[in-house]
């Protein structure tokens, strides 16, 4: 499900004292103490915490990690935050030269947030696009149409030029923006007509769709198949 792991981000700019740090990840002392030691080794103080979205495996440590470090943890969820400063669509957030630009992408989570580096084209994605396969909208909380609205607008800020590359929550770093999310939306409308095949061959239950449609894949990853096909269900009218 997370691949090799959760991608935890240190961003600052060069020679600047402060750092940035996005999505701590798992509650694991040990891990956030080593990313503490790293920030400092690379010369950096930790001026704040940055959260994609809440999954635990991108923000369950993030409390932890701020009160190792002393700082504030900023997220679209109140839930996730430590102190009263949020985080929304269009926001700008600064730290010592580095600018980072918030872009809501809603769909995977309904909290679910993007970081844009203008600097350099860079754009962080957390769970919205992966470095390698396809990520879950998790349903009820994730919803397919918020999704591929989301996937429309990083598509046309790859098509202009804005987003040169993507960092993302699990991965390696994709370098051709417009193929990963031309390829990202290609595989939605195949998947959808996949279940609307399956739907019409008389499969009345989201279970019953992943036996049709997820047969070829391991069966590990069923659980997580079916809240995308409910997501997929809802988007159809056919829940």
């Amino acid at each position: 499900m997370t691949l090799e792991g959760t991608n935890t981000w240190l961003l600052a700019e060069p020679g600047a004292p402060r750092c940035v740090v996005v999505d701590p990840g798992p509650d694991d002392d040990g891990h956030l103490r080593a990313l503490l030691s790293t920030a400092q080794a690379d010369g950096h103080r930790v001026a704040l915490v940055l959260l994609t979205h809440g999954h635990p495996d991108h923000a369950a440590g993030a409390r932890r990690f701020a009160e190792l470090a002393g700082v504030r943890v900023r997220a679209l969820d109140p839930a996730h935050r430590l102190g009263d400063e949020g985080l929304a669509d269009g926001a700008v957030v600064t730290v010592d030269g580095l600018e980072l630009q918030v872009v809501g992408t809603p769909g995977h989570t309904a909290d679910s947030l993007c970081f844009l580096l203008p600097a350099d084209g860079g754009l962080l994605t957390g769970d919205t696009v992966l470095g390698r396969g396809s990520t879950v909208v998790a349903h009820p909380d994730g919803r397919l149409g918020d999704y591929l609205a989301s996937l429309q607008r990083l598509s046309s800020l790859a098509a202009d030029g804005t987003v040169r590359r993507v960092l993302p929550g699990h991965g390696p770093v994709l370098e051709d923006p417009v193929g990963a999310l031309d390829g990202y939306l290609a595989h939605r409308r195949e998947r959808l007509a996949q279940v609307a095949d399956a739907v019409r061959a008389g499969a009345r239950t989201p279970r019953a769709v992943v036996e049709l449609v997820y047969a070829d894949v391991d069966r590990a990853l069923w659980p997580a198949a079916e809240m995308s096909v409910r997501a997929q269900l809802e988007y159809l009218g056919a829940l």
